[in-house]
């Protein structure tokens, strides 16, 4: 999916729906797409945020001019990734609003990165467990855990209009990474046949469009890894072995700068694999 043209909706409060305003962050990038997207749930006297994404003064200020007048009673986050969460203790400072939602998770990776690293300084008051509600006026938020992406992901459902809030699960402009050791390419597969099974009507990621199709989103991208699977098996009984070989076959065209994160992807398939007893490795090879 291509960038849209600029100038991009950067600090404003956009509403895709009457419960829901959206405030885009300042950090593009080639895995971020136009930033992260902070969404503000209420209409009423109070309000949620979700996702604060990164400590950067100008989003903050933006966050706090949609908040208004209205009392933010909770600071939400779907997973603790540098551009999701650092902003929550400087809004927390201004607001006195709690801090919630997905666990604390501190990891140094094992290889390249091709997403956001880990926030080592997010310290939930209140870790929300899988199907846990929070409520305000006129709002509801149901928990809904995913992990895969990262291990202590969480999405959540607006019960009043159908939406679900799905971070990094599902994005609106691309598939999403999972980068062993954290990153599960089973538990991620199991979260999207969760996804699959629901009868949400529209995702808002924190990165790119809504999805508003999203158990058709859901299907595709669920056939897109085992598309991807199959790749794997047919170059490994091609005799190919070795991830940076896999990766140079399966992702002709994409920019070389992208192949070491791509590895991460063909990583996890790999591991997933193995534990359903499809491959083995041996030393830098797999087979």
């Amino acid at each position: 999916m291509q960038f849209p043209a600029r100038p991009w909706p950067t600090g404003l409060a956009e509403q895709p729906e009457a419960l829901v305003r959206r405030v885009l962050a300042p950090n593009p990038s080639a895995f971020s797409f136009t930033g992260t997207q902070t969404y503000i749930v209420g209409a009423g006297r109070d309000v949620a945020v979700i996702d604060p994404g990164p400590d950067e003064p100008d989003h903050i200020a933006a966050m706090l001019a949609a908040i208004g007048d209205a009392q933010l009673s909770a600071i939400i986050c779907t997973h603790t990734h540098r551009d999701h969460s650092p902003a929550a203790a400087p809004l927390a400072a201004a607001t006195g609003a709690a801090i919630i939602g997905c666990a604390p998770f501190s990891l140094t990776d094992d290889g390249p990165r091709s997403d956001a690293a880990f926030d080592t300084t997010y310290a939930p008051e209140r870790v929300l467990a899988d199907g846990e509600q929070l409520a305000g006026e006129g709002w509801t938020l149901t928990t809904v855990a995913t992990p895969g992406h990262t291990s202590n992901h969480l999405c959540y459902a607006l019960e009043e209009s159908g939406a679900l809030f799905t971070g990094d699960h599902v994005m609106g402009w691309s598939t999403t990474v999972v980068s062993p050791p954290d990153g599960d390419m089973t538990a991620y597969m199991a979260s999207l046949q969760l996804l699959q099974a629901r009868e949400d009507k529209v995702y808002y990621p924190a990165h790119g469009p809504p999805v508003t199709k999203p158990r058709q989103l859901v299907r595709g991208m669920i056939g897109h890894r085992r598309s991807r699977e199959n790749q794997i098996l047919k170059l490994m009984k091609a005799g190919v072995g070795a991830i940076p070989d896999m990766v140079a076959s399966m992702y002709k065209g994409v920019d070389p700068g992208l192949h070491q994160a791509a590895g991460r992807s063909v990583l996890a398939h790999l591991i997933d694999m193995q534990a359903r007893g499809m491959v083995s490795q041996q030393g830098d090879r797999w087979a």
